[in-house]
């Protein structure tokens, strides 16, 4: 309590000294009046295809009683954070090039920079997750209802939410005491904690730190259990005798693995790569791959070449036109 009380009182300080702008600009993706209208088009296409892909996913997943399994259940969690990490930048990008304002409050963009950090975490523990239901699958599919029990599904689930609001909440607690000084300009489309530590003129060692070693540690363990899972997942396979039998196991992982290294390939490429390496802004590029079109390919990854998903898609879609 008296730690919060603190960075409150930082906060005033920095507002009484007139050192903390009440808004922050974002210069988006391109600062060219002509290309404002194709990303306004471009964005709001791909945000209501991936809100419209996801959304069917989890109404299939929730009115399909064939489909309340423990894949299906992280992959509906999957689909709503998939949701959430694109409707955090997005809606805020398309009323400022619709306005033509660059601008977002203090609050607006801590709360944004809050959001996004808890999705980008949260996508990391549920690849985990669901590695571990394939290992479970592959490796012991004869225990596999005993060991993927309601309860630890339930766990499961709720670990990933708790453990990415606890990240966002310390990079969130760490920031507030922080002053801007005369700075108030990110080239970005959206409020990243990165960029904001940068542009502070407080002392941001222990933030930097933070940032480090957390974001290593949420990176690098659920990828670790992935690779020491799908590393499992193949020795199992190459067990089976029948060429049928190999295929089928691997291509009923091939989604997952492909939206794995989807996901890891894009932060590999705009948070461990020396900024001064992109060149024509390869950062922005990198940020709109894993915030919005690695959500809006995966319901196509998980959905198009699985039948049961297919199946109840088909369900659906027959129901709202009998109701219609």
């Amino acid at each position: 309590m008296e730690t919060l009380c603190s960075f409150l009182q930082s906060r005033d300080m920095c507002q009484g000294n007139q050192t903390t702008p009440s808004e922050f600009l974002l210069l988006g993706l391109s600062n060219q009046a002509e290309q404002q209208k194709l990303l306004f088009v471009l964005f709001l296409g791909m945000y209501l295809v991936t809100v419209a892909g996801n959304g069917l996913i989890i109404l299939a997943i929730s009115l399909d009683s064939y489909l309340h399994t423990p894949m299906y259940l992280f992959l509906a969690n999957l689909a709503f954070a998939d949701i959430s990490s694109i409707s955090t930048p997005v809606p805020k990008m398309l009323m400022n090039i619709q306005t033509n304002s660059q601008s977002i409050s203090y609050a607006s963009c801590i709360t944004q920079m809050y959001f996004s950090i808890v999705f980008v975490v949260i996508d990391n523990f549920l690849l985990g997750v669901m590695a571990y239901d394939r290992f479970v699958a592959v490796c012991h599919p004869l225990n596999y209802i005993t060991i993927m029990q309601p309860r630890l599904c339930i766990l499961l689930t709720v670990i990933p939410w708790v453990l990415s609001n606890s990240v966002a909440l310390t990079h969130t607690l760490l920031l507030l005491p922080l002053c801007f000084c005369d700075k108030s300009t990110l080239s970005h489309f959206f409020c990243d904690l990165d960029l904001l530590l940068k542009l502070s003129c407080s002392d941001t060692m222990i933030n930097k730190l933070v940032l480090f070693i957390v974001g290593l540690l949420v990176i690098t363990f659920p990828f670790a259990f992935i690779l020491s899972s799908y590393i499992c997942i193949v020795r199992a396979v190459l067990r089976i005798s029948s060429t049928e039998g190999k295929q089928k196991t691997f291509f009923s992982c091939a989604s997952h693995l492909t939206v794995v290294l989807l996901f890891y390939g894009t932060i590999v490429g705009v948070y461990f790569i020396p900024s001064s390496t992109h060149p024509n802004g390869r950062d922005k590029i990198g940020a709109v791959l894993f915030t919005v079109v690695t959500p809006m390919v995966n319901p196509f990854l998980y959905s198009l070449k699985n039948k049961d998903m297919k199946g109840a898609l088909r369900k659906l879609i027959r129901r709202k036109s009998f109701l219609l």
